[in-house]
């Protein structure tokens, strides 16, 4: 298996992670992959750092019930990793429970022999 094949066998185990560590409400295992200055931005347009994030989390901000995530596609370059997919999911957000369809872009970084997820924006599909 080449780098780069296990690069994308790595960053699909770790997409599938931090998804459902979410749901279990597992948010140290979502800190864990995620870089310090991760930029989380949501399909309504606000973003996150990984602070503000974990707090809403913790808090009950976002409940997460169930997350579906196709990956469409993986693309590496150098120490950057590009993950298309989708994320539909059913969660509570704001105490309104909700149904989201979106297209998603994840951006992951090497950081020494790990990745960590530093950016990421879903987008409502039509």
């Amino acid at each position: 298996m080449s780098g780069t094949e296990k690069d994308v066998e790595t960053i699909t185990a770790l997409e599938r992670q931090r998804f459902d560590a979410v749901v279990a409400g597992d948010f140290d295992a979502f800190a864990a992959v995620a870089h310090p200055e991760l930029m989380y931005t949501h399909s309504n347009g606000v973003t996150d750092t990984l602070e503000s994030y974990m707090r809403k989390c913790r808090d009950g901000f976002y409940v997460y019930h169930q997350i579906d995530h196709p990956i469409t596609k993986i693309v590496i370059t150098g120490d950057v990793a590009l993950v298309l997919g989708e994320m539909n999911a059913d969660l509570t957000s704001g105490g309104t429970r909700k149904q989201l369809k979106n297209a998603s872009l994840a951006v992951w970084v090497r950081a020494g022999d790990s990745w960590q997820l530093i950016a990421y924006q879903p987008t409502p599909r039509p």
